[in-house]
C-alpha cells in the first residue's frame, strides 16, 4: 500500500504560485509548476481544477494563460487544502457487512469507527493550525 501524496503535491503547487506571484507574476503556467514538483503538467491542472472548484485557485484563458490563487497564503490553511482534494473519509470500514453473528464482526465497526473519528479530529486540528504561509516560511529557512 503506498501512501497519498496529492495534499504534498497540492501545498507545493499552492505555495510555488504564492511565491510567484509575490515575486511580482500574475499568473503560473501549469508547465512552471510542474517542473518544481517534478510531474506531469496534466497531473498539476487536475489537481489546481479540484481546487479551483474549492475557490482556492482560479485559472486564466488565452493569451497570458495560467494559474493564481484567490487568496493570500496566509488565508489558506493546510485543511482547506486537504478538505479540497480528499472530501471523504480517511478511513472506511469493511465493503461488506461482516458476519453479525460473529462476536468480532458484529463489534468491530462501532470500535473503528470511534478509533478514526478521533483519528480525524485530530488530522482536523494538525491540518487547521499550519497556513501555507507557515509552509513557504519553513520552505525558504530550509533553502
Amino acid at each position: 500500500m503506498s501512501a497519498n501524496s496529492r495534499l504534498t503535491v497540492a501545498a507545493h503547487a499552492l505555495t510555488w504560485i504564492g511565491l510567484y506571484q509575490r515575486r511580482g507574476h500574475e499568473v503560473a503556467t501549469s508547465e512552471q509548476i510542474a517542473t518544481s514538483v517534478n510531474t506531469n503538467p496534466v497531473v498539476i491542472r487536475r489537481l489546481l481544477a479540484t481546487l479551483s472548484k474549492a475557490g482556492l485557485t482560479e485559472s486564466r484563458r488565452g493569451a497570458g494563460a495560467g494559474w493564481m490563487l484567490t487568496q493570500d497564503l496566509a488565508a489558506i490553511t493546510l485543511l482547506d487544502v486537504y478538505q479540497a482534494i480528499e472530501p471523504g473519509p480517511i478511513f472506511a470500514l469493511h465493503r461488506s457487512t461482516p458476519d453479525p453473528e460473529c462476536v468480532v464482526g458484529h463489534g468491530i465497526g462501532p470500535a473503528m469507527t470511534a478509533v478514526y473519528d478521533d483519528v480525524e479530529a485530530a488530522l482536523h486540528r494538525e491540518l487547521a493550525r499550519t497556513t501555507l504561509e507557515d509552509v513557504l516560511r519553513d520552505v525558504l529557512k530550509a533553502a
